[in-house]
């Protein structure tokens, strides 16, 4: 959470309509930097000056039902410091789009009602105990 004169300032900075933009999808406002936007439409920030350690670098998701499967791999690894340069500055990162990466964003389906589940054909070993009470 931020403090009210960092907030008065970043308002001034970025915006009326960007300080309404990340409070309803950040919770906060930040100001910095625009490093580069991926191929999903997703663009990417940072702030050295003003920011906590850590907290330095963030992701604007185009899709505003967001999940961390939406940021790509090299992306990912600039997010959590892993690397110094973005992908889009790193001559090693820029390649081509291999013929097995996907072109646009699949969800993760983990929790929800299309997930993968299992069909047992097995019988259990264990059966739950069923308490049976007699009549006095």
């Amino acid at each position: 959470m931020s403090t009210i004169l960092r907030t008065i300032r970043n308002l001034r900075s970025i915006g009326l309509k960007e300080y309404g933009h990340q409070m309803q999808y950040m919770g906060d406002t930040k100001r910095g930097t625009f490093i580069a936007a991926d191929r999903y439409g997703n663009e990417y920030y940072e702030n050295l000056e003003e920011e906590l350690p850590l907290r330095t670098r963030w992701v604007d998701y185009k899709m505003k039902e967001y999940d961390p499967s939406q940021i790509e791999p090299g992306w990912h690894a600039w997010m959590s410091y892993m690397v110094d340069k973005p992908p889009s500055e790193d001559p090693i990162m820029q390649r081509g789009l291999r013929a097995w990466e996907p072109t646009e964003h699949r969800p993760v389906l983990s929790m929800s009602n299309s997930a993968f589940k299992t069909y047992n054909t097995t019988k259990n070993k264990y059966s739950a105990w069923k308490p049976a009470a007699t009549p006095r």
